[in-house]
């Protein structure tokens, strides 16, 4: 690069607010030629715009992997924070990229950035996208990451009825009974009236007596005769058997990431795929 075009770089990337540049652009229509041409010629892939927005939050926004792996190998910054703080991992993990996210944690993204607000996780589970959080779980993303307008990630995925993000959080550790204003993934559920979520979030130990802030229980958050407030009477009338209240011990007992100190008990395959809800 010039010492012309690095100047002008490290001007962009310090503070020189501009309009979305031909590498934005590029990068969001995933125009790879365009954007190795715009970088070989000394174009900036660290000028944001004035919300703070790079290329490579762009690019990872619109899952366009081939120009993330440009822009990285270019040199941009892989935790650059847009005006709302998120990173390019953040919008990765909100596009359901897998590709771009792979990309970016190879380059050394930070899973947990110190963020305010929603984290890559609280992304993956808004999205919907599984394989990501699953990731993001393997590589150490905080289960209980809290987001002041969310709560945590396991509030997210179920507000938005992603069973199989709910149930990866789940398996992988977190606290059903996490509380945001003292309301809880069961609370959620009721609101969305969805008894296949209620009843994996009960036999996880979900708590369905727990009070919110307006002193109101799930159950209270459901017509008194839909499906979902049968369900909640039922386990009200029924409590959850002995084996079933063991196993939510247990799992209590192994924290997060149990799964990994489950699967080496020195007990029967049965008894482990029990304990692994499988």
């Amino acid at each position: 690069m010039e010492p012309g075009a690095a100047d002008s770089c490290l001007l962009g990337y310090v503070g020189f607010w501009v309009e979305r540049t031909p590498v934005h652009e590029a990068a969001q229509r995933g125009e790879t030629r365009q954007l190795q041409q715009l970088i070989e010629s000394g174009a900036c892939v660290n000028q944001f715009t004035m919300d703070s927005i790079t290329p490579l939050h762009v690019a990872s926004l619109q899952g366009q992997a081939q120009c993330v792996q440009l822009l990285l190998a270019a040199g941009a910054q892989v935790d650059a924070s847009n005006i709302d703080g998120s990173t390019p991992l953040c919008d990765a993990c909100a596009s359901g990229s897998i590709e771009c996210v792979k990309l970016l944690l190879s380059y050394g993204a930070k899973v947990n950035p110190p963020l305010y607000t929603a984290s890559p996780l609280h992304e993956a589970c808004m999205n919907g996208s599984s394989e990501c959080v699953r990731l993001l779980i393997d590589v150490g993303a905080n289960l209980e990451a809290h987001d002041c307008h969310f709560g945590t990630p396991l509030h997210v995925a179920c507000a938005r009825e992603h069973l199989d993000c709910v149930k990866v959080l789940l398996n992988a550790g977190a606290n059903v009974n996490a509380a945001k204003l003292h309301e809880t993934a069961l609370h959620h559920a009721a609101k969305v009236k969805n008894v296949d979520l209620i009843e994996m979030l009960v036999e996880f130990g979900g708590n369905i007596y727990a009070r919110d802030n307006r002193g109101k229980k799930p159950s209270d958050y459901t017509g008194s005769s839909s499906a979902p407030a049968k369900c909640l009477e039922f386990y009200e009338k029924t409590p959850l058997s002995l084996a079933q209240l063991c196993r939510v011990s247990l799992r209590r007992a192994t924290g997060v990431r149990g799964l990994e100190k489950i699967s080496k008990l020195n007990i029967p395959p049965r008894l482990i795929d029990y304990l692994s809800y499988n």
